[in-house]
């Protein structure tokens, strides 16, 4: 039985790295990019590099992980 691993990924890390960071493909990517729903990339040499860090906090703030729940101070909810 073989066991999954997480990989340790890069600080900066190439498009194809990126995306699969974000599970999901190159050209899913760059129209995130595009549209404004990810960070852009750095220029590191001849290469875009996209910051793990920044892709997290793009990822927190799209998905509501940075702001405070509502629920936590409702009633039915929380300790509201």
């Amino acid at each position: 039985m073989s066991r999954a691993t997480i990989p340790d990924w890069p600080r900066l890390m190439r498009r194809v790295t990126a995306a699969a960071y974000l599970d999901m493909k190159s050209d899913e990517l760059e129209r995130e990019v595009t549209a404004g729903n990810l960070p852009l990339p750095i220029r590191v040499g001849k290469e875009d590099r996209w910051n793990r860090a920044a892709l997290d906090q793009w990822l927190d703030r799209l998905t509501g992980d940075s702001r405070p729940d509502w629920r936590s101070k409702s009633k039915l909810y929380g300790n509201g």
